[in-house]
């Protein structure tokens, strides 16, 4: 694989909804209440989000339907089964890539950078469906579902998409995942989570984490606590799809 592309951005993106898919499939009934990394979001509510963003990622692609329900204030209810729901969207999704040339120029995308290569659009998507299959499993108590090949695959997307995005609030800062960090913990610590080792129980559990925010965001290292409204919390209601402009609300069909 080129150091600088994803050379084979069919098999990640399969490879990141089968893992969405996996974790949506790994949550017993009683915890779809359960709280996540995502603050105030519940589990239901983060399978809310990363369904519509899969969708968000299809429509500018295939001029289809947007969203139906705007995927930052998710309700938390969904009057189905839980895997359809993410089925549907995940067949929506799908169904659009193959519609891409694998060596695509340009192909449009909800993101505020507009069109980009085949291989960093899919990436996009692909790191969306991954990152949010991480939200749910670390919130039920699953594994993770991120394995150190997906993980560098991802972060070669991480660093062309991330860092602007920064700006609208889609990521935390950069945390320091330190000099010994395997890939997986690099990756999470570049899009501003923290990894966990047990699933989050309670909401004093979410207060108790805090960010380590390395030199260089704001000239010196500082434990900053997540709080409602703040960067943290705002990662998880786009993270990397559907995201608004600062100060505006969300477009039904992206960044008009």
């Amino acid at each position: 694989m080129n150091e600088n592309t994803v050379t084979d951005w069919r098999a990640l993106l399969d490879g990141d909804h089968r893992a969405l898919r996996g974790a949506v499939i790994g949550v017993a009934p009683a915890e779809w209440s359960r709280p996540t990394p995502c603050e105030d979001w519940s589990v239901t509510q983060v399978l809310q989000h990363a369904a519509g963003d899969q969708i968000g990622y299809a429509a500018p692609i295939t001029d289809g339907p947007w969203p139906t329900e705007d995927p930052f204030a998710p309700s938390g209810h969904i009057d189905e089964d839980p895997l359809a729901y993410v089925d549907r969207a995940l067949e929506i999704s799908a169904r659009a890539w193959t519609k891409v040339g694998d060596d695509a120029p340009e192909v449009p995308t909800p993101l505020p950078q507009g069109p980009m290569p085949a291989w960093l659009s899919a990436g996009a998507c692909a790191l969306d469906a991954a990152v949010h299959a991480w939200d749910i499993a670390v919130a039920t108590g699953q594994r993770s579902p991120l394995s150190p090949g997906m993980a560098r695959q991802l972060m070669i997307v991480a660093t062309r998409i991330v860092p602007p995005l920064r700006g609208y609030g889609a990521y935390a800062p950069e945390l320091d995942a330190g000099s010994d960090a395997d890939d997986v913990t690099m990756l999470l610590c570049f899009l501003g989570r923290r990894p966990r080792e047990r699933p989050i129980t309670a909401d004093h559990d979410r207060a108790a984490i805090t960010c380590r925010v390395p030199a260089g965001h704001g000239g010196h290292a500082e434990a900053v606590p997540p709080r409602p409204g703040g960067p943290v919390d705002r990662q998880c209601r786009a993270v990397v799809g559907l995201l608004p402009p600062p100060g505006r609300g969300v477009a039904r069909r992206g960044f008009e």
